[in-house]
């Protein structure tokens, strides 16, 4: 296992090497595994995109987000045109239903409500508007509702973890109740535990997954 300082370096060096991130004015603390990341981005989509890449180094256990996003003033808009923005990429995207997600806006933060079948749906939704100019953080209230009120079963999920190549799939638990999975056991990453919870919502039926899941 690596020590906080190794875990601290290995950080630091993932986002030096995104170019989309600026590396130099975010800063890194690791204290038993967590990180916290402080700073400040140029845009929503930058602090989403760093704490991604912190969350993906192996080691790290969890993280704290103290990143404050300060747009420069040719990135500024006003909630006016950041809501005529999002309602028209919304429009644009293909795999939503139209009609399917409102948007509010206030400050510069975006929220999303409606719903949807799939959850691929609802993260497409979030993708689309968190690149936009003016934004600054996007509140997800989209709720995942299949059509068909399919049965989620045990053996689909438990045959999806395996071919999503988790190594150790055998030690995650699936609990289903209707279209509600619990996931439990443990897993070796963070990128492990994101895989894991992207298979399971791929399964018919799944209107929402609990993660139990804890960090070997």
């Amino acid at each position: 296992m690596k020590t906080d300082s190794q875990l601290q370096q290995a950080v630091i060096a993932e986002l030096e090497w995104e170019p989309a991130v600026h590396a130099a004015r975010i800063g890194v603390e690791v204290k038993d595994n967590v990180v916290t990341l402080a700073g400040q981005t140029d845009s929503y989509a930058e602090k989403w995109r760093a704490e991604k890449l912190a969350l993906g180094v192996p080691g790290v256990r969890a993280m704290a987000s103290e990143l404050k996003v300060h747009l420069p003033g040719p990135s500024q808009r006003s909630d006016g045109d950041i809501a005529g923005a999002a309602e028209n990429v919304l429009d644009w995207t293909s795999s939503l239903p139209a009609g399917a997600i409102q948007v509010m806006v206030e400050g510069g933060w975006v929220t999303l409500s409606g719903d949807v079948d799939w959850q691929y749906q609802k993260q497409a939704a979030a993708d689309s508007v968190c690149r936009l100019m003016g934004v600054i953080g996007v509140n997800d209230q989209i709720s995942v509702k299949p059509v068909a009120q399919l049965q989620a079963r045990q053996a689909d999920i438990k045959a999806a973890l395996r071919r999503a190549a988790i190594v150790d799939a055998d030690q995650i638990t699936v609990d289903v109740h209707g279209g509600d999975v619990t996931l439990g056991g443990s897993i070796r990453n963070w990128a492990e535990r994101e895989t894991a919870k992207n298979s399971t919502w791929g399964a018919p039926g799944v209107r929402s997954v609990v993660d139990l899941m804890t960090l070997a």
